[in-house]
């Protein structure tokens, strides 16, 4: 679970560790390499091909072209690189990592090879490249047990201005969706067009690296908090667009812009159960929660 402003300080059990992967900085040329190195460790070109038939039309058998893939797409895409193994899902998962690691992907793979495995973490994977595509096999895999929560994300907001409106108002829209297995999931469409007959009301809002004022401002923070919920579970993305600014609600890397219908966050159900999502916000809180059902 991620929960921005209760997130720790406290470092040490990971710092050992971290010291190990982050001592001897390299040159940039070299970084690359190193970074492809740490990668190539979690990476499983058969389970990557069989977990996402959409690579596997594209590249085949080609286990190179499947790693460039997934260095150059599908990581920031949260896709899984391994049955045991997720970067992103990692990283949302552990924030005493957040703390060392921050948006060094490689070294959560680094950590997770020389250390998190033998400490007993949760690599964040899908399990059998099955239990990742939609299939009608039955599976004992934890993230397929009937009713089993795989992602939760909480952020706060401030619930004494107008944006406030635009946020407890979008959280209802997808509460409760039901998304089947296969079937996609579209956000701009289900909280309906920000406009004043549909409830939201004007507030602060991100214009191409400057701020200013727009209907529904703040639905956003909603989107952004159903798609760090989505890396927890390893779902990724079909479609996700950063903001042109940093937000202070989550990391970089975690959010979701929203805009009109150029700019929307989608994935497909790519479990074998249909998929919950249940979303709250009430008071300052959000929270946004993916079940399988």
């Amino acid at each position: 679970m991620i929960k921005r402003k209760y997130w720790t300080k406290k470092v040490l059990p990971v710092m050992m560790c971290a010291a190990l992967l982050m001592t001897n900085p390299v040159s940039a040329e070299a970084a690359t390499a190193a970074e492809r190195n740490a990668y190539q460790a979690v990476f499983d070109a058969d389970y990557y091909r069989s977990a996402y038939p959409d690579v596997a039309a594209a590249f085949g058998n080609n286990k190179a072209a499947l790693f460039n893939h997934f260095v150059n797409y599908g990581l920031r895409e949260g896709r899984s690189c391994s049955a045991d193994f997720n970067p992103q899902a990692y990283r949302a998962k552990y924030a005493d990592l957040q703390q060392a690691f921050g948006d060094d992907m490689a070294a959560y793979c680094r950590h997770y090879v020389t250390c998190g495995k033998a400490e007993g973490r949760d690599g964040g994977g899908t399990g059998s490249a099955s239990a990742a595509t939609v299939t009608d096999a039955a599976t004992t895999d934890t993230a397929t047990v009937q009713g089993n929560v795989i992602g939760t994300c909480t952020t706060e907001y401030d619930a004494t201005v107008p944006r406030a409106v635009n946020v407890e108002l979008a959280a209802a829209r997808i509460n409760g969706v039901v998304v089947q297995p296969g079937k996609s999931f579209s956000f701009s469409s289900t909280i309906l067009p920000r406009t004043s007959a549909n409830g939201y009301v004007v507030a602060p809002i991100y214009i191409s690296g400057t701020v200013g004022t727009g209907t529904g401002g703040g639905v956003c923070q909603v989107s952004s908090t159903l798609y760090a919920a989505m890396l927890h579970a390893g779902l990724p993305a079909t479609e996700r667009y950063p903001h042109s600014l940093p937000v202070i609600y989550l990391p970089a890397g975690y959010d979701a812009a929203i805009a009109g219908t150029s700019k929307d966050l989608k994935f497909t159900n790519t479990f074998s159960q249909p998929l919950l999502i249940q979303a709250s916000a009430s008071g300052g809180t959000l929270t946004v929660t993916l079940t399988l059902q």
